[in-house]
């Protein structure tokens, strides 16, 4: 996420190593750098110009600490400007209204508006234990309404249905009216988009908005759009009264433009943040945590959260009580560490959040999400036996498992030389050899990890 703008402003800190004290002969090309990495990232000039001047009064004016070097100092500044830009804190949904609460989202065709209303619809369910209801006023994308409808179910969420004949403006009207017969805590509305911003989308917009007056208005916009993304949170911001934005795609965006960008031109906050195709990956921002991912500080706070909200905890007790016992990590045990690998992301979701240098774009591609699909493609191929006996998978049992799996016998070869080291390390693990372990693995970990 964001490597690009990490890697420039890392090096303009750089810049300032060596020096006894900042001043403004050697903070003039730092800041240069500092801009040209915002420009590059598709930050707004505006937001650029105010960013470049608070960090230079600040800069000049601060008083650096003994403890602090002035490039340590200048990071310090620049991590708390970022946090500024986009804004100093989490901002929650208010929902405080007689029910159903509704919540319309709004924005362009193809920001990932539908998936984005499953998402927050199974956060509420799930997290905070309301009773959820979608509904699309999409008129205009029939396959919109049934993609909606299909998530609804995967999420646990009721659904009106609607068509692709009657007024949007009735659709949401009529579904205020079914949530609240249906004792619905919260009405998530899914508005149409377009393109381009026009006239047509913003009226049918305004009318909506006035006819369910919505508690929250939310604009969903798409992280890598740039400057067009920028434009349309303007125009949005104009025309509704906005309460919130929620970004999306923000794992596939290595500029970070629109998060810098978006709070300071529609002056409302940044809510949640979408980070990857499944219902379970929206998370709400928090500013100060992105601000040190972006400096390459990590966001270990984030990745304790994401653990203890995805981690299966009695499988992982289950698990550890069974090594103790030596009973052997099998390869089923290897296909559900797997599965809760990807709902966090995968190992770059993972790496993405540690403090140090191990960023997701300098990964192997062997680590990457395709390779983990291939991994649980193999086991799933495998008979409860197999999975269980690894030892009885012989030439003619690898050929069928690999045909199964879609892939060369190799990579079956692959998956059981995988898990053959590690139920060695797991082995060792369960005989109190951690710290055994750790000193045979520090020459091989990425800087920070040792």
């Amino acid at each position: 996420m964001f490597e690009n703008l990490t890697d420039r402003l890392s090096r303009a800190g750089n810049a300032l190593k060596g020096r006894g004290r900042i001043t403004e002969d050697n903070i003039r090309d730092t800041l240069r750098q500092v801009r040209m990495a915002l420009l590059e990232a598709d930050v707004a000039l505006p937001v650029v110009k105010d960013f470049i001047e608070r960090t230079r009064s600040r800069a000049l004016g601060a008083e650096v600490a003994k403890s602090l070097t002035p490039g340590q100092a200048f990071i310090k500044i620049i991590h708390d400007e970022l946090v500024h830009t986009m804004g100093s804190a989490n901002e929650t949904l208010d929902l405080r209204a007689q029910p159903p609460a509704i919540v319309m989202l709004a924005g362009l065709q193809g920001v990932g508006k539908t998936t984005t209303a499953a998402k927050l619809a199974r956060r509420l369910a799930e997290r905070e234990k309301r009773k959820v209801m979608l509904v699309s006023a999409d008129v205009y994308r029939p396959a919109a309404i049934l993609q909606l409808e299909r998530l609804a179910t995967e999420v646990g969420a009721e659904f009106f249905p609607s068509d692709a004949g009657e007024d949007p403006v009735e659709i949401a009207e009529r579904a205020v009216a079914a949530a609240r017969r249906s004792m619905c805590d919260v009405l998530i509305v899914d508005t149409a988009g377009r393109l381009h911003v026009d006239d047509a989308m913003m009226s049918e917009a305004r009318r909506i908005h006035d006819a369910v007056n919505p508690v929250e208005t939310l604009f969903v916009v798409d992280s890598m759009a740039g400057q067009d993304a920028v434009n349309a949170a303007r125009a949005f911001g104009e025309a509704l009264e906005l309460t919130g934005v929620i970004l999306t795609k923000v794992d596939g965006d290595a500029r970070g433009g629109v998060a810098l960008s978006v709070r300071q031109v529609t002056g409302k906050p940044i809510k949640f943040v979408g980070a990857g195709e499944k219902t379970t990956a929206l998370e709400p921002f928090h500013p100060e945590r992105l601000a040190s991912r972006i400096l390459g500080m990590g966001d270990v706070v984030s990745l304790v959260e994401e653990v203890e909200q995805k981690v299966d905890r009695d499988q992982a007790d289950r698990l550890a009580r069974k090594l103790a016992k030596g009973q052997g990590f099998t390869l089923q045990d290897l296909r559900d560490q797997i599965r809760q690998m990807q709902e966090m992301g995968g190992l770059a979701g993972l790496l993405d959040k540690l403090p140090g240098n191990a960023m997701p774009g300098k990964l192997d591609s062997g680590m990457g999400e395709r390779e983990m699909r291939k991994q649980a493609a193999v086991i799933d191929s495998m008979t409860p036996r197999e999975r269980r006996h690894p030892a009885i998978v012989d030439g003619s049992r690898k050929r069928r498992i690999a045909g199964g799996a879609g892939v060369q016998v190799q990579e079956v070869n692959r998956v059981l030389k995988q898990h053959a080291q590690m139920q060695k390390m797991m082995k060792k693990f369960s005989k109190g050899g951690m710290a055994k372990m750790m000193r045979a693995m520090k020459g091989r970990l990425p800087p920070g990890f040792g």
